[in-house]
C-alpha cells in the first residue's frame, strides 16, 4: 500500500483545486424586443426643459351630407386641439470595485462590470417602454377560444378564460380597421408584441399555418418575428416580467399588445450609455466604479383615451 496518497493525505483547499477555467461563464440575459418599436420624438433635446409637449389635432366630423344649396353658406366647424406631455427622469446604475482587484484578478473585473451594466441597461429600458405601451385603454379579454370582448377604460374587468388564438387576432385587427381605425405601423401591417406562452397558444391553434407564409421574399425580419397572421406580424417576447404569462382563470393567458403607427413616443435628452470612471476620488485612486447613465422618458402620443382614430394599440389581457 502506498505511503502517500492524493486522496487520503493531500490537503483540501487550494492545493487539491487551484487552476481556474480560461472562460468565464455568465447568467443568461433574455433580448429585448419593445424598444425596436419606440420612436425618438424629433426637435427635442439640452436646453429644452423636463417635458415636451405633443400637440395633437382632433378629426373634424363627417356630416351626413356635405351637400350645399345655391343661397347656403358654408357651414363652419370647430377644430379641436389638445395635447400630451412626456416628462424625462435621469435613469442609471452602477458598480464599483477595487484597483486591486484589477491587479490580481485573472479576469479584468472592469470588462465584465461593463457587459453585465450594459445588458442591464438594455433590459431596464426595454422594460421602461413596455410600461408604457401597457398603459393604453383598450383592453381585449379572450373569453372563449374563438372571442373575446373590448374594454375602452384602461382596466380589464373580465377574467380571461383562454389563451390567444388566431380567432382573436382577426377580431382584433378587424376591429383597428373599421371599428378604432388604428393606422398600420408600415406596409399595410400591424406589430404584435406577444408573450411566449400567448404565442404557444396561436401555434396550437389548428388554423394556425406555416410561419412566415404571408412574408413575401425580402422582407426584414424584425428581432424575434416568427411570422405573419392577419396583417399582424408577431414578434415573441420572452421577458415575462414586460408580459405576463400567467394572467387569467388558471393562469391560461400570455399577455400581448397588438399596436399601430404612432404609438409609444421616447423624449430623449441624453442618450442612454455606460460610462468607466478609473477614478473615483476615493482612497488616491483604489476605487473605481462604472455606470450606466440616461436622460429620457416614454408615454403614449394618446394617452388616457380608446377614442377612434386616436387610440393607436391594444393589449390584451385579463382582470
Amino acid at each position: 500500500m502506498p505511503e502517500w496518497t492524493w486522496n487520503y493525505d493531500t490537503a483540501t483547499g487550494t492545493y487539491k483545486s487551484h487552476t481556474i477555467s480560461s472562460k468565464l461563464r455568465e447568467q443568461a440575459v433574455v433580448e429585448s424586443v419593445f424598444a425596436d418599436f419606440v420612436r425618438p420624438e424629433p426637435g427635442f433635446g439640452r436646453k429644452k426643459g423636463e417635458t415636451i409637449t405633443i400637440m395633437r389635432f382632433d378629426a373634424l366630423s363627417i356630416p351626413t351630407s356635405a351637400a350645399l344649396t345655391e343661397t347656403e353658406r358654408i357651414p363652419i366647424d370647430t377644430m379641436t386641439q389638445t395635447s400630451v406631455g412626456i416628462t424625462v427622469y435621469e435613469y442609471g446604475r452602477g458598480v464599483a470595485f477595487t484597483h486591486i482587484s484589477q491587479l490580481l484578478s485573472k479576469f479584468d473585473p472592469e470588462d465584465r462590470i461593463q457587459k453585465a451594466l450594459t445588458e442591464q441597461m438594455r433590459k431596464s429600458l426595454d422594460r421602461l417602454y413596455a410600461t408604457a405601451m401597457k398603459t393604453v385603454y383598450l383592453k381585449y379579454i379572450p373569453t372563449s377560444l374563438t372571442g373575446g370582448s373590448f374594454d375602452e377604460d384602461g382596466t380589464a374587468s373580465t377574467s380571461a378564460t383562454s389563451n390567444i388564438t388566431v380567432a382573436h387576432l382577426a377580431a382584433i385587427r378587424d376591429a383597428f380597421a373599421d371599428t378604432y381605425i388604428v393606422p398600420p405601423y408600415e406596409n399595410g401591417d400591424y406589430i404584435g408584441l406577444i408573450s411566449t406562452k400567448g404565442l404557444r397558444g396561436i401555434k396550437n391553434d389548428p388554423t394556425f399555418e406555416t410561419w412566415k407564409q404571408y412574408l413575401r421574399e425580402g422582407d426584414v425580419l424584425h428581432n424575434s418575428e416568427v411570422g405573419k397572421i392577419e396583417s399582424i406580424r408577431c414578434i415573441e417576447v420572452k421577458d415575462t416580467t414586460n408580459l405576463a404569462n400567467n394572467k387569467g382563470t388558471g393562469s391560461v393567458l400570455g399577455e400581448a399588445v397588438i399596436f399601430g403607427d404612432d404609438f409609444c413616443v421616447m423624449a430623449e435628452v441624453e442618450t442612454p450609455e455606460v460610462r468607466a470612471q478609473v477614478n473615483m476620488g476615493q482612497d488616491f485612486g483604489r476605487v473605481h466604479a462604472a455606470a450606466w447613465y440616461g436622460v429620457l422618458g416614454a408615454g403614449l402620443s394618446w394617452s388616457a383615451t380608446a377614442t377612434a382614430g386616436k387610440v393607436k394599440g391594444c393589449h390584451i389581457t385579463s382582470s
